[in-house]
């Protein structure tokens, strides 16, 4: 398709022929916001560089937070989770300023594992979900995954000769955050399979997991003394180790909102 091209067109074929390039170019941010744009550069007495370089920059600004959402939603977090949400003063046992270190993602950059250790309802996967986020909005590729169903996925993968393949592709995402390990037994095939894929990504992309159990319990989880052992080292070396507690901030939350009633009668 060729645009008519003519001087002296009036504001109403102007602003058509803008919208008609738009769609071709697939410009849908100009698009959409050009006419406010043109506004605000006549009451500002813009340039016309200064004017091309606003629609340029809300094209490229929109694109970025289209890419970060689908970033966001390819990593399949189970709901949303933000650092600007999470309550520090609830759970002391966690250091602020560490967290937002971490959210810079140069661990991630230097291919660094991050685990998260403590009892259930201290933070862990808010902050696993959380830190995963900030990663696909700095432009890591993240996938988050239950450790069960990872094993399971590998299980499936073995039996159906595509565990390379499914391997590969667990190796080749910048960020893996496993949640929930420690909280189911698992077999010896399944904890090999497992360390396949830690072994795949050892030194080359990070690891960050949250598990209810300390280092010390994992035998509970991973019967293979040495192959626990192994997965440990894999986990940590180089790493971060946050361990968030052992007291339940949700529960107390819980308690707090239950409470208030009967103190206000």
């Amino acid at each position: 398709m060729t645009l008519p091209r003519q001087r002296g067109l009036t504001e109403q074929a102007a602003d058509t022929a803008i919208d008609t390039a738009c769609r071709l170019l697939r410009l849908p941010s100009i698009r959409n916001e050009f006419p406010e744009i043109a506004d605000r550069a006549v009451k500002d007495q813009m340039t016309y560089r200064g004017f091309l370089a606003e629609l340029l920059m809300a094209e490229c600004d929109d694109r970025a937070r289209r890419r970060s959402e689908r970033r966001i939603k390819a990593a399949g977090f189970p709901r949303e989770k933000s650092l600007r949400a999470f309550d520090f003063e609830a759970n002391p046992n966690i250091d602020a300023a560490t967290v937002h270190t971490l959210a810079s993602c140069e661990w991630i950059k230097k291919s660094q594992p991050l685990c998260l250790i403590g009892d259930s309802g201290t933070g862990k996967s808010h902050m696993l979900i959380a830190l995963g986020t900030e990663a696909a909005m700095k432009g890591y590729r993240v996938r988050y995954t239950l450790a069960t169903m990872l094993v399971n996925e590998l299980v499936e993968a073995a039996d159906e000769k595509q565990l390379n393949k499914t391997i590969a592709r667990y190796g080749r995402v910048d960020l893996l955050c496993i949640d929930e390990l420690g909280y189911m037994e698992l077999d010896r095939h399944g904890a090999e399979l497992l360390f396949q894929v830690l072994t795949e990504r050892e030194e080359k992309n990070s690891v960050a997991i949250a598990s209810n159990e300390s280092f010390g319990g994992w035998t509970k989880t991973f019967t293979d003394p040495r192959l626990c052992a192994a997965i440990v080292d894999r986990l940590t070396f180089n790493g971060t180790i946050i361990e968030t507690g052992t007291d339940s901030y949700r529960l107390a939350s819980t308690r707090a909102r239950a409470e208030a009633p009967a103190k206000a009668n």
